[in-house]
């Protein structure tokens, strides 16, 4: 791939007059499924045969199974079907693991450890899986065994790590390398990166043309989108934007934080009409009731009524007919085809016709549209601030369907279901809640119920 090449002609780089390689150190940093090991193999096998005389090559990874794993799984199958197969033979020893080539050359494994790479020489070290290594005592130990050779050279390569703490080794080549290249300085060191900024949307295809080199070639945008459905999103973002959790900015991705909290009102007295709504999560964990009304001023009010977001279901349908029964309410929304849909049959045994609203697939895309209008642009909806509601909108995503989308419930493992109540309350008072003329209200002992 046209990534893999650059890297190949950067890394192998030669001085014109000693002819000698110009970069001791390689450090790349790259997306999963990128295409790293091919490259690595492809280098490796470059070293052993295309290097004039005998080379010692020495592999690494998060640990010693791990190493030998890839080199089994991946290293030697790859091996074995190119012409490369009669230049060599296997030791498959276990601890002395090694590829021995016939001109002398030797490609073998060993554990992340201070004695990595020990030995007479070592022309040519890969630390894989670097985010794995606690300090540098891998490349301390390769070192000295390269100090004496023409032209030898250490290979970083890894995915982002979690956190700075937890991956201190890569963290200082990253740093380093993103030093020197910003103040276009030679180090000594090629340094490769491949990785989305802090602040891109994590769910835009721009955001994956922009860092994954295989997008195109090996990686279809279709797989990424799945991935991003079905993954946490923490996750999403290391192994596919290759970016550091520390570095990942708060992630309230569809509407921010700022844009929510400058909508926080006072609480106001619940005036008819009202609309609920009700939703859970899909594991029916937990539930939640949402409801609506317009303030004074026009605006439209949303909020968990206390005490309405608990763990269960079984409790969801009565609380509704008694919600009903207390306030009359415009619509009681419930997604026929949500995870919320066994309320439907209970509410509609127990409600008069007309009041239980069932969106399907393009009523629901409209009432995450409404809502999400309302926030960041009209600027209409109300809410009190409650930490339920803050919380989802911290997680919520975007599902896309067609050219439509709505709440994503995949790869979401914090509880939106508040987020959807709301959001499906707000919508059953846009359509019934101007059937229903404002009227006094039934006096009951908690009104913010």
């Amino acid at each position: 791939m046209p990534w893999q090449q650059h890297v190949a002609d950067v890394a192998l780089e030669q001085d014109p007059d000693t002819r000698l390689l110009v970069y001791r150190r390689v450090v790349l940093t790259v997306p999963r499924q990128s295409g790293k090991t091919t490259l690595l193999l492809a280098k490796m096998v470059h070293r052993a045969q295309g290097f004039g005389r005998r080379q010692r090559i020495t592999y690494t990874a998060q640990n010693r199974l791990k190493a030998r794993q890839k080199w089994e799984d991946e290293h030697l199958p790859i091996l074995e079907r190119s012409p490369f197969r009669p230049l060599y033979s296997v030791r498959r020893q276990i601890g002395q693991e090694a590829i021995r080539w016939h001109n002398g050359s030797i490609h073998n494994l060993d554990a992340p450890t201070e004695e990595a790479g020990h030995g007479d020489v070592l022309d040519e070290g890969v630390i894989d899986e670097a985010f794995a290594q606690e300090d540098a005592r891998v490349e301390q130990a390769m070192a000295p065994a390269m100090i004496t050779r023409p032209q030898p050279q250490l290979s970083v390569v890894s995915t982002a790590g979690k956190s700075k703490l937890r991956s201190p080794y890569l963290w200082g080549k990253i740093e380093a390398g993103r030093a020197a290249v910003e103040a276009g300085i030679s180090t000594g060191v090629a340094y490769f990166e491949w990785s989305a900024p802090p602040e891109s949307d994590p769910g835009d295809p721009a955001t994956w043309w922009g860092c994954m080199p295989a997008l195109g070639h090996t990686v279809t945008e279709a797989a990424v989108a799945a991935e991003f459905q079905d993954m946490d999103l923490s996750e999403f973002r290391r192994a596919y934007l290759n970016q550091w959790l520390d570095e990942a900015p708060d992630e309230w991705l569809v509407i921010t934080r700022a844009q929510w909290e400058a909508l926080t009102g006072p609480a106001t007295e619940r005036t008819a009409p009202v609309a609920f709504a009700a939703d859970m999560t899909p594991d029916m964990s937990y539930g939640s009731i949402g409801v609506a009304w317009r303030n004074a001023d026009g605006s439209l009010h949303v909020e968990i009524p206390q005490g309405d977001h608990r763990p269960g279901t079984s409790w969801m349908a009565d609380r509704l007919i008694e919600l009903y029964q207390t306030w009359r309410p415009c619509a009681v929304v419930v997604a026929a085809d949500g995870p919320a849909s066994s309320l439907v049959a209970p509410l509609q045994a127990a409600l008069p016709k007309g009041v239980l609203l069932k969106p399907g697939a393009t009523e629901r895309a409209a009432a995450t549209g409404q809502f999400y209008e309302a926030v960041t642009d009209s600027k209409t909806l109300r809410h009190i601030d409650q930490p339920e509601l803050a919380n989802a909108l911290a997680s919520a995503r975007k599902q896309t369907v067609g050219d439509h989308w709505w709440w994503a419930r995949k790869g979401i493992f914090a509880d939106v279901s508040p987020l959807v109540a709301v959001t499906y309350a707000a919508w059953g008072h846009a359509m019934r809640g101007h059937l229903r003329p404002p009227r006094p209200m039934l006096v009951v002992s908690n009104p913010n119920r």
